[in-house]
């Protein structure tokens, strides 16, 4: 036994504080010194990780990302117009619609619905993301169809037909 008490082998940690216990162990006196840190980064030593792709590629957004901001312009257009009509209007994306469809959809799956103002609730349209992108073969043609699916909601709230509401909406029909 030493005079430092009963000796123990180092542990793996201990590489900075060994030098120190074995001087003491021999008789040396040496100033008390707390141990240093052990300065730990991560589990493999390679720093923090960052993000997976900057935010300067264009994959930085996801693709539901992308849709939302499809829907925002679409009725960002529409509100300019019917500002008054559509105050207190909820707009949202839900990825599919649900299993149980309303009694006037007849066969196919619905693209967007509207919902409306009921005890309590305000007006909400909805819009279905995974039917949509579906039926797009490209980024403009799901432009389009989601602006006809916001418009054609937006007309069943107003009670007035799509093309009231919106004037390009028989473009490309």
């Amino acid at each position: 036994m030493s005079p430092l008490g009963p000796s123990r082998p180092p542990a793996p940690g201990d590489g900075a504080r060994l030098p120190a216990l074995r001087r003491r162990a021999a008789g040396v006196a040496t100033p008390s010194t707390p141990p240093a840190p052990v300065r730990r980064r991560d589990r493999r030593g390679r720093g923090p990780r960052g993000p997976v792709l900057p935010m300067s590629t264009p994959a930085y957004r996801t693709r539901a990302e992308r849709f939302d901001d499809l829907v925002l312009d679409a009725v960002e257009d529409l509100e300019r117009r019917w500002a008054r009509q559509l105050d207190g209007a909820e707009f949202a994306v839900e990825d599919v619609p649900p299993s149980n469809p309303a009694p006037w959809e007849h066969g196919g799956v619905p693209l967007g619905r509207y919902f409306p103002a009921d005890s309590g609730l305000p007006h909400r349209v909805v819009v279905y993301r995974r039917p949509v992108e579906a039926r797009a073969s490209d980024a403009a043609d799901l432009a389009d169809l989601v602006r006809d699916v916001v418009v054609e909601q937006v007309a069943h709230l107003l009670g007035r037909s799509p093309d009231e509401v919106d004037p390009g909406y028989d473009d490309g029909h």
